[in-house]
């Protein structure tokens, strides 16, 4: 789709600076943008790029102030990051909708597919399957019996949902994720070895969630883990049995969290951070990568570390530990001129 920049200003209802009838034909970061690319300046550690980009039009904040000439043209909104997600959607949208059931795959005898569903094939779907409108099944999904597939579901190629899950509306699993796998229970016995315990529970995903690339969320012993509505997690995360993940939250790659915690609303979690078992976590937080949580975790706070403190309190620590070999020095040398002291 080619338009011209006072077009797409007009579309994001934002101001143009420069020359207005220029034409976009794509989008690029800003540090790599051509001629006909549109990108934007929401961080400001790169606003340099903006100078040298060879972009022909630029998203910017409406109090953007250039401290040199720019070639490309300013395109002004209130905030260049979301506008440019919600121009990303449309020209998303505007791409062929897969439709239909391809052949081969299986669907159990008794599942109705609605009209505008999709079924790819090699997927397999279960017994007693649910689908609502818009579901989208790609290649080699594997969907079991009885699970529950809300409206404009999509899974994506080698996705596993196990039986009895729910998944609602508009939720979306990226390739090779797993959903329902059984919850990581095993009572110990007198000889030194293990006896599995069933995992007897599902796992509810709300509305609203996305699933990335192989993560795996385990189904619960008894009852349910749950992923509430408009939770987002990365690629490769492992959440286990009965652990509940409150509304709006957000998870990077490859944090980890253990059996029965309970996370709440609208966490913004880092890369690589480890959840205990059996603890609580409030609402609004902001866990720093890599971070360690062995104990319940009130709300509104910025968290760093293991265990985990105060994000300051954190970089305070790492100040002191770059200085604790000059530390040493000094307390050495001050010994000797003690003993020095002594021996006069």
């Amino acid at each position: 789709m080619e338009l011209t920049v006072a077009q797409l200003a007009a579309l994001v209802h934002g101001t143009v600076e420069g020359d207005a009838s220029v034409c976009i034909n794509n989008y690029s970061k800003i540090e790599e943008a051509t001629e006909g690319c549109l990108t934007f300046l929401a961080n400001p550690k790169y606003t340099h790029f903006i100078y040298t980009t060879g972009a022909s039009a630029v998203l910017v904040r409406n109090d953007f102030q250039p401290e040199h000439p720019i070639k490309a043209a300013l395109i002004r909104v209130e905030d260049p990051y979301k506008t440019l997600a919600d121009l990303l959607n449309m020209v998303s949208a505007q791409a062929p909708e897969k439709k239909g059931i391809e052949q081969p795959c299986f669907i159990s005898e008794g599942v109705e597919v609605p009209a505008d569903a999709y079924v790819g094939a090699f997927a397999y779907v279960g017994k007693g399957v649910k689908m609502g409108k818009g579901v989208k099944i790609y290649p080699q999904a594997y969907v079991g019996d009885g699970v529950t597939l809300g409206d404009d579901v999509i899974l994506y190629p080698g996705v596993k949902v196990y039986h009895g899950c729910k998944i609602g509306n508009r939720c979306i699993v990226h390739g090779g994720a797993t959903i329902g796998g059984d919850g990581f229970g095993f009572a110990p016995k007198a000889d030194g070895t293990y006896e599995k315990i069933s995992q007897i529970g599902i796992v509810v995903l709300e509305d609203d969630v996305e699933i990335g690339a192989n993560t795996t969320i385990d189904r619960a012993t008894m009852g349910a883990t749950v992923i509430k509505k408009g939770v987002k997690l990365d690629n490769l995360i492992q959440i286990g049995h009965n652990v509940e993940i409150g509304e709006s939250t957000v998870i990077a790659a490859q944090a980890g969290v253990a059996g029965s915690t309970k996370i709440g609303k609208y966490n913004m979690i880092g890369g690589q951070v480890g959840f205990a078992g059996h603890i609580t976590v409030g609402d609004k937080n902001a866990i720093g990568a890599q971070s360690g949580i062995p104990n319940n975790v009130g709300s509104n706070l910025r968290l760093m570390g293991y265990p985990v403190i105060e994000a300051r309190d954190f970089a305070r620590q790492q100040v002191y530990l770059k200085r604790l070999a000059s530390l040493f020095a000094d307390v050495n040398a001050l010994k000797k001129e003690i003993e020095a002291l002594k021996n006069k």
